[in-house]
């Protein structure tokens, strides 16, 4: 195991810079995901770190040491990929032990580490199977296989689940976190998928366009963002944003509706972004802050998200799945002030 550290991390194509400055810092046996948008330069970070990419500046730190110009098989980590990349004409037992192919251990040595890792794995029944006799997510343990043998200092996965269905991606990321559990091996995970990011990190680092908007646990990024951002990608559905005036520690929404706060630090005037998350908009007539008219709703077995017709905007709140209310009819909708997030209408920044 290992800690990584990248120091001020850029990367360019051409006159195109991609990242821009990236710092992060990855403890000893941490599980880290990077998740964000297509294009925000999370995969790219992750082969900077393998060393299949080389750094335009900054560097790139593998368990103390400085790796940027080390080739990837020399800085003892290892690969994980969308692909299985797994190979067709060969049993588990080889497919797995591929990876200890260029290792200077005995060949005893090799057939006891393929032993222990498919039996963490419970892959020993089937080390004599080829490819084409597992399912999907049998496959992707055995990539995973490969790349425990070696022993190495630190995962990385570059969206391994990606290619599952539903079911099979919901089991691996069990799997993959009670691995983590059991083997405590540093572990650095691309994910557009913001549940998997959620559901498995120690520590979220959710990027866009190239930059860090922010590094926390899964708590942290939910409860407190740093940004309108970070606040409508964390969490489905959507964070509800509505526009508003900051006057006498009120916000005036558009919508007619006066919301009080306390705080002393925004002017009078300034144009602020009210966030609240379907979660901690409920249709009821406690403390009432909406009237509006019940759109859509989407039953959901032990809920209900209702699309609530605002003035001119439209929000996403939650009721009970067992009394609804009826599409087309009038609702009130409450929520805890304390539940609520004030954004800097032209920063993006949080500053509630």
């Amino acid at each position: 195991m290992a800690n990584v550290v990248l120091h001020n991390l850029v990367k360019s194509y051409g006159k195109t810079e991609v990242l821009h400055g990236i710092d992060l810092s990855v403890s000893d046996g941490e599980f880290i995901v990077l998740v964000g948008p297509s294009g925000c330069g999370k995969s790219t970070t992750l082969r900077l770190i393998a060393g299949l990419e080389d750094a335009s500046s900054g560097d790139i730190e593998i368990d103390q040491r400085v790796v940027n110009n080390l080739e990837p098989k020399e800085r003892n980590i290892a690969m994980v990929f969308q692909n299985y990349a797994i190979y067709p004409h060969m049993s588990v037992r080889k497919n797995i032990g591929f990876g200890l192919r260029t290792a200077k251990i005995g060949k005893a040595e090799k057939a006891k580490r393929i032993e222990d890792v498919a039996a963490i794995l419970s892959m020993t029944e089937l080390l004599d199977r080829k490819p084409s006799e597992l399912s999907g997510g049998q496959r992707q343990r055995v990539a995973i296989g490969r790349a425990m043998v070696r022993d190495p200092s630190v995962f990385l996965f570059d969206e391994p689940l990606s290619n599952l269905d539903a079911q099979l991606r919901t089991q691996m990321r069990l799997e993959i976190k009670k691995l983590h559990q059991r083997v405590k091996s540093t572990i650095v995970f691309v994910t557009h998928d913001q549940v998997e990011a959620m559901t498995m990190a120690d520590r979220i680092v959710i990027m866009k366009d190239g930059y860090i908007q922010q590094v926390g646990t899964p708590n942290e990024v939910f409860h407190q963002p740093a940004n309108q951002f970070v606040a409508q990608f964390i969490g489905a559905p959507s964070m509800n944003m509505l526009p508003g005036i900051w006057t006498d520690n009120h916000i005036l929404l558009s919508q007619g509706v006066t919301v009080p706060f306390f705080n002393n630090s925004l002017s009078n005037g300034a144009q602020v972004v009210l966030g609240v998350r379907p979660d901690d908009l409920t249709v009821g007539d406690h403390a009432p802050l909406f009237k509006g008219i019940a759109n859509v709703l989407e039953p959901l077995g032990s809920e209900t998200l209702v699309h609530v017709e605002l003035n001119n905007a439209e929000v996403i709140a939650k009721a009970s799945g067992r009394t609804p209310p009826e599409a087309g009819s009038e609702v009130t909708l409450s929520a805890a002030i304390e539940n609520m997030h004030v954004f800097d209408a032209n920063s993006g920044k949080a500053v509630l």
